[in-house]
């Protein structure tokens, strides 16, 4: 049972899924030196899986994009490892390369499945018969996290916010059927009723499942997998907070873009730390301290600082022969010791002066109120209070109006009108709009759902629903819990209504493994929320979305629904 258990683990852990991938395509092109082909999808794929280091020691001497005129030369001596997705642009390109090869020998890998027509045209392409293989690998995919995948598409839907961008839908659709390809399940798929991106991304993956049946076999007998598609704007209270969980704190206030952090904005850090990498894989530190919390990520590294400082101080007394034998064995792990150190320094002081200049330890403790149930003259007292203050940054100032407005819209309109009226005063007269955009994008008129349920009495109050899975936690930052803790954990129990959830497919037995998928993207703190449930519930989710979305892309998405020009 426990093997069972590790295999089961690792089966579900995307990052290492992608890893054994790539690897068992470069042992199968056999002994040798290669080079990697990738095009502008694989590349951010298979960099957020490997170091770079990884790869050269498997013999990647080189790694080249593909372009629609490469530059000529003989290069025979070399295997190329092409890792590509098969999108008619890619095809034609690399005929291009094929009719002129460069390499010795072509091994070609699709990271979704390859359409026949596609097939005869690389045939007719290879007239020098170099390419030794062509198969298809399922990683159409980011590897975000572990239990995490995503893609690069910032604005999936078109403005107004109720159409797919076409070629969205199909990346979209593309990367959720590699996925389940890529982890051998065959889902029943249940999509959230009353969105319709949600609802056609469905059917879209449904009808790929159809046509290709001979690839999706079911898996288990005793449980279904679950496919879960979500909307963005049921929830759009979660992007809004101030996180204060390491990983949530790093990308919503300085941003993770493909596992990189760009630090050059930021006063008095070094050349060589103003571009790092955050990669749980690549950082045992990293991977420990995640989702530990901002009080807690202050001790540890002090902890990491004095190990490092005993450890150099042990280094210093080089006195005899068998000092330098080991100060050089232990070199190599010191320096990444020192790497480590100073990176996690770095951020972690960066991450400490935001708190402080932009007081996040009120606005943070208001803004869990406001969402937590707190009472509305009081809230718009502390609210106006903290817009006017000069301390306030126009951009917490817009965060808090936001709340405010998601919160009180239909039970205070005037108040909410009062609150946007401030933040015009203070400068934000586009902000302002953003305000009432919200609204229209994903105020209680485009929701189903009620996120607020202590207004209308109807169901039991917001903080009984929140504070459930809370017992015994004082910590008045943490009280907001995302919706997609309650929807995972009915989908788990099997409580979803099918008039809320509609299910393509059919569902029998327990529910063991869930992929879910939002539409508009997913923030670190359901990363965080989907981990929490992996180990409670003893089940396997995975969460993906269109994109990583922090507060600033939020705003994005908001604003590129309603561009200036279509104000009712």
């Amino acid at each position: 049972h426990f093997y069972k258990r590790l295999l089961d683990q690792l089966a579900m852990d995307v990052v290492s899924v992608v890893q054994s991938y790539i690897m068992k395509l470069l042992e199968e092109s056999g002994p040798g030196m290669k080079v990697m082909l990738l095009d502008s999808h694989t590349t951010p794929m298979v960099s957020l899986a490997f170091a770079q280091s990884a790869l050269m020691r498997q013999e990647v001497y080189l790694f080249e994009r593909l372009s629609t005129t490469p530059a000529w030369e003989d290069l025979r001596h070399l295997k190329c490892i092409c890792v590509l997705k098969p999108d008619t642009a890619t095809i034609a390109n690399l005929c291009s390369e094929l009719a002129k090869p460069r390499y010795g020998a072509y091994h070609i890998y699709f990271t979704n499945i390859l359409a026949k027509a596609l097939v005869k045209q690389l045939a007719e392409a290879d007239m020098q018969e170099v390419v030794k293989e062509v198969k298809e690998v399922y990683l159409d995919y980011l590897p975000v996290g572990s239990h995490l995948f995503g893609l690069s598409l910032p604005i999936p839907l078109q403005p107004m916010g109720s159409r797919w961008v076409e070629d969205s839908l199909n990346k979209s659709s593309q990367a959720i059927t590699s996925l389940l390809l890529s982890l051998k399940l065959s889902p029943a798929i249940r999509y959230q009723e009353g969105s319709g991106p949600a609802s056609i991304l469905a059917n879209s993956v449904k009808s790929t499942m159809a046509r290709e049946g001979g690839l999706f076999s079911p898996g288990q007998v005793d449980s279904t997998p679950v496919l879960l598609i979500l909307d963005r704007r049921e929830d759009p209270v979660t992007p809004l907070l101030t996180q204060w969980t390491y990983q949530a704190m790093v990308h919503e206030m300085i941003g993770i873009n493909n596992n990189r952090v760009n630090l050059t904005g930021a006063p008095g850090v070094s050349k060589d730390l103003q571009d790092v990498v955050l990669s749980s894989s690549q950082d045992e530190f990293y991977a420990a301290n995640l989702y530990s919390n901002f009080g807690e990520i202050g001790q540890t590294i002090k902890i990491l600082m004095e190990e490092f400082q005993n450890k150099a101080k042990s280094h210093q007394k080089i006195d005899s022969i068998s000092d330098m034998k080991n100060f050089v064995e232990n070199y190599p792990q010191f320096k990444k010791m020192s790497g480590t150190v100073s990176k996690h320094v770095t951020l972690v002081s960066e991450l400490s002066r935001l708190v402080s200049l932009r007081n996040l330890l009120e606005i943070s403790e208001l803004e869990q109120e406001i969402v937590s149930g707190g009472d509305h003259k009081d809230m718009l007292k502390q609210v106006t209070e903290m817009i006017q203050r000069e301390k306030t940054s126009l951009e917490d100032a817009t965060r808090l109006c936001m709340l405010f407005a998601l919160r009180f819209e239909q039970s205070n309109s005037s108040s909410v009108r009062s609150v946007v009226t401030l933040l015009r005063k203070k400068g934000g007269e586009k902000e302002a709009r953003m305000v009432q955009n919200l609204q229209r994008y994903a105020g209680q008129n485009a929701r189903k759902g009620d996120l607020f349920a202590d207004q209308n009495n109807t169901t039991k109050n917001i903080t009984g629903k929140l504070f459930k899975g809370l017992k015994g936690v004082e910590n008045v930052y943490s009280q907001h819990s995302p919706l997609l803790k309650q929807i995972v954990e009915d989908c788990v129990k099997n409580r979803l209504k099918p008039a809320s959830f509609p299910l393509l497919g059919s569902h029998d037995g327990k529910v063991k493994t869930i992929v879910v998928f939002i539409v508009g993207g997913f923030t670190y703190e359901e990363a965080f929320t989907v981990h929490q449930l992996n180990t409670s519930l003893g089940v396997q989710i995975i969460l993906g979305g269109t994109s990583t979305l922090n507060s600033r892309a939020f705003f994005d998405q908001i604003e590129h629904s309603f561009p200036s020009g279509s104000q009712e």
